[in-house]
């Protein structure tokens, strides 16, 4: 569940490929190596691997992310598929995150069978206004979690993100909520589940050749959890 530790990375993905509306077919390949996997505030492995490969046309884009988990063997596998569309400061988008562990004990892939797939749809809808963005998202199929009802949750996550510079760096700050109860995010009630700052550097290695390197201060109140987290990007 989709980068920058990070607040999903297919849709941030989906969102620099398409921030403006390009008349040629684009292609975006790239991945980040990252000391621990941390998502909207959720902890959800160590040390990482994030390769993304991505294509855009004219504000459309379909990407491709994948998450494996090199410091612990029980770390979960999460692979994601995102179709988005970007048009000046707005942008929706739908993507389907799959797990080789949950609902499916074999971790089948293509097996979509109700209440019994390893797959969670979801959909998003935004607006980055240039001084802030603000993004909402909700579960709409597969594995999804369940309200203290036992009924389906339809969980939702909202984040509002202000990117600022800061002594020549590049930072952003964001606040995340869970508005309903849901045990996907383990909030019980409306929770705060993630307030994180990052800053984004280019690590020059020689004059013409640098490396793109971010950390990241995230905090869960909901779940009473902060993290350090390093992240470099590889790119061409």
């Amino acid at each position: 569940m989709k980068k920058l530790i990070i607040c999903c990375l297919p849709l941030l993905l989906a969102g620099a490929m398409t921030s403006k509306a390009q008349d040629t077919l684009e292609t975006s390949v790239g991945a980040d190596i990252v000391s621990h996997y941390i998502w909207r505030g959720q902890d959800l492995g160590g040390v990482s691997v994030q390769p993304g490969l991505g294509v855009s046309y004219k504000g459309l884009s379909l990407s491709a992310w994948e998450s494996v988990g090199l410091s612990n063997p029980i770390d979960v596998r999460e692979f994601d598929l995102t179709l988005a569309y970007t048009i000046g400061g707005f942008n929706i988008g739908i993507t389907d995150y799959w797990f080789n562990a949950g609902e499916d004990p074999l971790g089948r892939y293509f097996y979509y069978r109700r209440d019994a797939t390893n797959h969670v749809f979801e959909a998003n809808i935004g607006y980055d206004f240039g001084f802030a963005s603000l993004q909402w998202y909700t579960n709409f199929a597969g594995n999804d979690g369940f309200n203290p009802a036992g009924k389906r949750a339809f969980s939702s996550y909202l984040e509002a993100a202000v990117p600022f510079t800061l002594g020549g760096v590049d930072w952003s700050a964001a606040v995340g909520v869970v508005p309903f109860a849901t045990d996907y995010y383990d909030a019980q009630r409306f929770s705060v589940v993630n307030l994180s700052l990052t800053a984004s550097v280019d690590i020059h290695i020689t004059e013409s050749f640098s490396v793109p390197v971010f950390t990241q201060l995230a905090f869960n109140p909901c779940s009473n959890a902060a993290y350090l987290v390093l992240g470099i990007t590889l790119q061409p």
